[in-house]
């Protein structure tokens, strides 16, 4: 669990290559979808094969989701200048604070990607990024809703 900004937890899973050699770089999925209980009894091939080519996985439950505590909220606005708000933004930011600080062997850079409402918390990570971040991938996120009658067909 990592703690962010105002004191709720987060579910995160934390997957470290066995044979690590030197400090790794941090990939990081964000989801609503629920991460596996127990790792690496239910983790995909696709994500074994980040632990292989020398990445420290992280998968990490959304705010009120699962396991984490808080409350869910579609997309949350909030003003970001403001200290006390907490959306997927800042959640982010401070998950990335507390991974680069307490993960052991870490290099300092993380990468981040999702797809589909991964993705959409992925591109929020945008709205106030932490200096380590240094990649992400957003792949078919919902960031604008109006294009390609994605949610409203012919209209």
């Amino acid at each position: 669990m990592i703690p962010v900004r105002d004191g709720v937890h987060l579910q995160t899973v934390i997957l470290t290559p066995v044979d690590q050699q030197g400090p790794l770089p941090i990939l990081i999925r964000r989801t609503p979808y629920g991460v596996p209980a127990k790792a690496p009894d239910k983790i995909s091939p696709a994500t074994k094969e980040f632990a292989q080519d020398g990445y420290i996985f992280v998968i990490q439950n959304l705010r009120g989701r699962f396991k984490s505590e808080g409350e869910f909220k579609l997309s949350s606005w909030v003003d970001l200048k403001d200290p006390k708000a907490t959306n997927e933004t800042t959640d982010a930011y401070d998950s990335i604070e507390w991974l680069v600080k307490n993960v052991p062997n870490n290099n300092g850079k993380v990468g981040m990607y999702g797809v589909s409402y991964d993705g959409l918390t992925t591109a929020l990570t945008l709205l106030q990024p932490h200096p380590a971040l240094k990649a992400i991938s957003e792949q078919a996120s919902p960031v604008d809703q109006w294009m390609n009658d994605d949610d409203h067909r012919y209209g």
